[in-house]
């Protein structure tokens, strides 16, 4: 006798001895270890990235000679961390001796280097300082949070800016003024009558 399972039925066959040949189909219950988990939340682009950039820093440690431990990591590798990712950066930043420099949209290649641009590196460290705390660390000794990495990003942010004569200046939100029709009316009074 011949036995073929598929999923979650089985299929029987009379075997070579027999003159007629019958088949049944039996319904077997899914058991326990082909039950298939619900999908796990979809995550958002934002966490999604966050995952990602800690990931990314992790293996960045990790490569490190010799290799340094997140309890270990302070500023200072952070600001390394910055450094080693500008040869993957996509903008041009023009140096102070080329013919370009400050102009917006150069009419022509020259040969600056390009870096990551001041808004990706920003939004990268404020996803690892949230991911740093996320995954156990103390906000008083979460790296990302250093001063010394505010500067550095206060510092590239500015020389891109001249660099590429492009204004960073945070633009100032307008303030929605309320306006209360009722100031300059007085208020009625109103009386309801009662019937008896």
């Amino acid at each position: 006798m011949q036995a073929m399972i598929s999923n979650d039925h089985r299929r029987v066959e009379e075997g070579e001895g027999s003159s007629s040949r019958s088949s049944t189909t039996v319904n077997l219950a899914p058991s326990d270890h082909h039950r298939q988990l619900p999908p796990p939340p979809q995550l958002s682009r934002y966490e999604s990235q966050k995952r990602r950039d800690w990931n990314t820093f992790g293996h960045y440690l990790k490569n490190l000679r010799p290799p340094i431990p997140l309890s270990q990591c302070n500023y200072n590798h952070v600001l390394e961390f910055l450094r080693y990712l500008d040869q993957f950066g996509k903008t041009k930043v023009h140096l102070h001796g080329c013919p370009f420099f400050g102009q917006p949209e150069p009419p022509g290649p020259c040969a600056c280097p390009l870096r990551q641009a001041w808004g990706s590196l920003d939004a990268l460290i404020g996803r690892l300082r949230a991911a740093y705390e996320e995954n156990g660390g103390l906000p008083e000794n979460n790296p990302f949070a250093s001063g010394s990495i505010r500067i550095y990003l206060r510092e590239v942010r500015d020389f891109q800016a001249k660099a590429r004569g492009i204004s960073y200046k945070k633009k100032k939100k307008k303030r929605k003024l309320q306006i209360n029709a009722s100031t300059n009316v007085e208020p009625t009074a109103t009386f309801q009558l009662q019937s008896s």
